[in-house]
């Protein structure tokens, strides 16, 4: 794949790509020389450097893939089509143009829609899917939405057509760095100002709060297309379900929409933002959870 000079904030042994997939452009950065792949699936408010601790952590036994999803990070930011089921096509498409056959899905937060929906209609692309603090709709994310059970304001905000990119341009900073990183992140020293530096960057760009509503609406468009894909094709590859603060949601939802085995951590001590406040631990359970479907093949 042709290599580009990262934009932004890079890691030691990383590699930067452009590549055209499904209408839209994705950056994407890869890791890693031998072993089965692995795709690295980020939620918000993140981008692929979400994932940098835990990159070189699974880099030494595979080949480690993280992309920005359209509309996100380094991605393309344009007028095309934003939202779960776009975004699961893409995956789609960038794990054909990888050519390294099926991987090992990772997602997280927000993503987990987009990859349960990739995984259901895509099963020949997944070798196992691990899903990080997530939940799905119908299965309890619409309930984050409540304000009046204890759910969070800005899940509506963020779903509401047009408004994030008409408000929040030029307040990137207040809200990612004064606040949502400020509740999610249990750990501190676990992001830096540098870290946050460069998340502000991306989410400051030209159009760059569309890939966010597109992801936020597909919750409140939902209307049960969720649990109907489930009941028609739930997920047959092993899961592995990892639960921070929120624990046990992720389980929770997963085992309600898989005929397979799904197995269960709970990284104690830490907030909503595991990759980034845990990456040993999360690696450890990855690991160890991706060498037994490995095992098996």
């Amino acid at each position: 794949m042709p290599v580009v000079t990262p934009a932004g904030a890079t890691v030691p042994g990383v590699t930067h790509h452009l590549t055209e997939v499904n209408g839209t452009r994705l950056h994407h950065v890869s890791a890693g020389t031998t072993g089965s792949p692995i795709l690295l699936v980020h939620g918000w408010p993140e981008t692929w450097w979400a994932f940098r601790k835990l990159i070189p952590l699974l880099a030494g036994t595979h080949r480690v893939h993280a992309l920005d999803l359209r509309g996100f990070g380094d991605s393309s930011t344009d007028g095309t089509e934003v939202g779960e089921h776009v975004a699961a096509e893409d995956l789609h498409r960038l794990v054909e143009h990888l050519g390294e056959g099926p991987v090992h899905l990772v997602v997280q937060d927000i993503s987990g829609g987009v990859g349960f929906r990739f995984t259901a209609t895509h099963p020949e692309d997944v070798l196992s899917l691990t899903a990080v603090e997530s939940t799905l709709a119908g299965y309890g994310l619409e309930a984050l939405a409540d304000v009046n059970a204890h759910g969070s304001w800005h899940v509506g905000f963020l779903g509401a057509p047009g408004i994030p990119s008409l408000l929040l341009p030029g307040r990137e900073r207040e809200l990612l760095a004064g606040w949502a990183y400020p509740l999610m992140n249990g750990t501190e020293g676990a992001v830096t100002d540098d870290d946050l530096d460069e998340l502000v960057r991306t989410y400051a760009r030209p159009g760059a709060w569309r890939g966010t509503e597109g992801l936020y609406q597909s919750l409140f468009a939902d209307d049960g297309a969720t649990r109907a894909l489930a009941q028609a094709r739930p997920l047959a590859v092993p899961v592995l379900a990892v639960d921070g603060v929120n624990h046990p949601a992720t389980a929770t939802t997963f085992r309600q929409v898989s005929t397979g085995e799904v197995d269960a951590v709970h990284v104690e001590g830490v907030g909503h933002l595991v990759a980034q406040e845990a990456p040993e631990a999360l690696a450890a359970a990855i690991l160890d959870h991706t060498a037994r479907v490995d095992e098996r093949r």
